[in-house]
């Protein structure tokens, strides 16, 4: 019996019929039999590869067979702009065996989920954050609307997993067990993940089934790809222009700034452009992407909220201005081309800085040798323990202090924490006033609901920090939202206030900073808004490919000519790096040791390097620079770095130590829950890479 023989006749004859399906995909063969058979999956494969079917296939078939109560298929995606890329898709596919399919997110009218709840739907589209809401909300009726549940798919479980995100996910689904009272079916799907065997083991949680990565494998088509230097933005907008005439191009940014500033410039030059990031107005966006998908010869300027597997249509070339942080996240973005079967994957990457260039060489070198970054799901999440103890009490309208780890226990995310831990982080909670404690009953107290229960404890709803954003309208439209500090420094100008969002610029109008509004008009020009937030560290692996780079004579065929000038200079800049595996270079009063570690590593070790030598230690990806007493002596701090080796340093306890010293910004808005030797293992977790490091005071040596 064929994989396809397996699902139920009515859904058979639809695929052949009604999809005009040939023959199945090779994910979707191999993931028929272990979803039918109730395993838990880890189904890997390409964007394009049928990921979703592979899933929605076999669970379709047994709602059909076994007639399946709603809801009984959750379907988790980490962005409202997947969902709503996905309802039709997901829709139609219910619609084959009879049966329905919902999207709940923020954008969802109250009206609408009113009629979901009275008539529930079969497959909920909805994020985690949605489903936070939901279970805690006394309107929503959670037990009885999930007592059907079956199965939980998690689509794009690689963005989870590492996160606060994943570790919140995780402790939803050991609830959503609970309130149906069986073992539910976990799903993960994803395109690119390095350790897929270690996001088995995290999805999995409490569950008791048997669990598989499925991973077709197959051959893989070449990509094309190209590195040029292009020196500015505005370069780089001519080169968008005429390198591709008549095509679809996705370019790529890293920044919301950066993709206002190019939309606009793109714009200017009379270009048909588009730009989506996540401060636009879900209107915007969505008329971007549609538009997007109807054109031919057009441009739409992004930030990462693309890579994840949204459908922009038959796509023809990805490009990406600089570089991004991890080969995982280069390959999402590639993997958005070479879907038609005439077509292979592209990228071709437009640097403006000379540091950019050295950064795209490396993820392209570590992407021919295979590597893709691990991921690494936390398993003491302490601070989302003290989140889901107070949805938990706000859930069940104040929870028993027992109760609380019985509706949590399995979850991947605190399997890490001992009894004692766990204890102490209510005791913690309850001294600060954060929790009451009443005839053994956990509440929010005085200054939980002041720091957490605000707008109805929208604060619980999501686990990440959201900055303090103001609404932007032109006339009835809302064009999407900037920070509030970027405003307050063109309200203080003397020349009238002008920014671009949506590639297109406004002026001020007014600001009503109590009800966080901001009305503007059409202007000829404006500067690119600015939001919160700052540079994410490299990883170790991908700072050693730069020095790996710097210190060949190997010219990689991608590399255009003005490519290859910037790193012939660079490598010529850079000779010193041969004369050591990691030197220390003196300058006027400072030295700098380039070591290459990635600022996780670089920033614990500048700590270190302080308390053994005084003075104080700068940090970067790829290099510390010492001063004041720390740069007495190039073989002082050799001996230190000796001395660091020889005791097997920086160590987890070193880490611990030098915690509130390293993580300069607040990782967690929930960091006041926490006791501080849990806090200092949350910022070691969350900034710090031990192991790099250590590598890197090995390698000093």
């Amino acid at each position: 019996m064929s994989a396809f023989d397996r699902l139920s006749s009515a859904l058979q004859y639809q695929v052949a019929s009604t999809l005009g399906y040939r023959a199945l995909r090779p994910v979707q063969e191999a993931s028929i039999g272990p979803v039918l058979d109730g395993m838990n999956a880890v189904v890997l494969a390409p964007t394009a590869g049928g990921k979703t079917e592979a899933a929605f296939f076999p669970l379709l078939s047994s709602m059909d067979t076994e007639d399946w109560r709603p809801v009984s298929v959750i379907y988790l995606s980490p962005i409202r702009a997947l969902l709503n890329n996905q309802e039709d898709r997901v829709s139609k596919l219910a619609a084959l065996v009879g049966r329905r399919a919902f999207k709940w997110h923020g954008d969802t009218t109250p009206s609408t989920r009113k009629k979901f709840i009275n008539d529930p739907a079969d497959i909920l589209l909805t994020t985690p954050e949605s489903l936070e809401a939901m279970l805690m909300s006394a309107r929503v009726p959670a037990r009885e609307l999930f007592a059907g549940l079956r199965s939980v798919i998690i689509d794009e479980v690689h963005s989870f997993a590492a996160d606060d995100r994943g570790a919140h996910l995780s402790a939803l689904l050991e609830r959503l067990t609970r309130f149906c009272g069986r073992d539910v079916q976990r799903l993960g799907l994803s395109a690119t993940v390095g350790n897929p065997d270690e996001i088995l083991r995290w999805i999995q949680g409490s569950s008791k089934r048997p669990g598989v990565v499925v991973d077709p494998k197959g051959a893989k088509r070449t990509p094309a790809l190209a590195l040029d230097y292009v020196a500015n933005l505005e370069n780089a907008a001519t080169v968008i222009k005429v390198l591709h005439p008549g095509k679809k191009r996705l370019v790529f940014v890293d920044s919301r700034r950066t993709a206002e500033a190019l939309g606009h410039i793109l714009k200017q030059m009379e270009i048909m452009a588009f730009v989506s990031h996540g401060s636009l107005s879900f209107p915007e966006r969505r008329d971007a992407e549609r538009a997007f998908e109807e054109g031919t010869d057009c441009v739409i300027v992004a930030t990462s909220a693309l890579e994840l597997g949204i459908d922009v249509g038959d796509l023809d070339h990805v490009l990406q201005i600089d570089s991004p942080p991890s080969v995982a996240s280069f390959l999402q973005r590639m993997g958005r081309t070479g879907r038609r079967d005439d077509a292979v994957p592209n990228c071709t990457f437009l640097t403006t800085k000379d540091s950019a260039v050295l950064q795209a060489a490396a993820i392209l070198r570590l992407r021919q040798e295979g590597f893709v970054e691990n991921v690494r799901p936390s398993r003491r999440a302490s601070h989302i323990l003290a989140h889901q103890i107070m949805a938990l009490a706000v859930q069940a309208g104040g929870i028993a202090r027992g109760d609380f780890w019985g509706w949590l226990e399995g979850s991947t995310a605190f399997d890490g924490l001992s009894a004692e831990e766990r204890t102490s982080i209510v005791d913690h909670m309850v001294q600060a006033e954060i929790l009451s404690s009443d005839a053994g009953k956990l509440w929010l107290g005085p200054v939980g609901e002041k720091t957490y229960g605000r707008a109805n404890f929208r604060e619980l709803y999501a686990v990440f920090e959201v900055p303090r954003l103001i609404t932007v309208r032109a006339g009835v439209e809302e064009i999407g939202t900037v920070d509030a500090k970027f405003l307050a420094t063109l309200d203080s100008d003397k020349e009238p206030a002008s920014f671009t969002l949506a590639g297109r610029a406004w002026e001020v109008i007014t600001i009503d900073w109590g009800r966080g509004r901001c009305v503007v008009r059409p202007c000829p020009a404006g500067r690119p808004p600015r939001w919160a937030g700052g540079p994410r560290h490299l990883g170790y692996r991908l700072c050693q490919a730069m020095r790996r780079i710097l210190l060949e004579d190997v010219i990689d065929p991608a590399w255009s000519p003005r490519a290859q000038t910037i790193l012939q200079t660079m490598r010529a800049e850079h000779e010193f790096l041969r004369d050591a595996s990691s030197p220390l270079l003196e300058s006027r009063d400072e030295i700098t040791w380039w070591n290459y570690a990635g600022g996780g590593a670089n920033v614990l070790l500048a700590r270190v390097l302080e308390a053994e030598l005084g003075g104080t230690c700068v940090s970067r990806n790829i290099s510390i620079t010492l001063k004041g007493d720390a740069a007495t002596s190039v073989v002082r701090v050799r001996e230190a770095l000796a001395a660091l080796k020889a005791r097997g340093q920086p160590t987890a306890e070193d880490a611990r130590r030098h915690a509130e010293g390293a993580v300069r910004s607040r990782v967690s808005k929930f960091q006041p829950c926490l006791p501080e030797a849990l806090l200092q293992d949350l910022l070691v977790e969350s900034v710090l890479d031990v192991e790099g490091a250590r590598a890197a005071v090995g390698a000093a040596g």
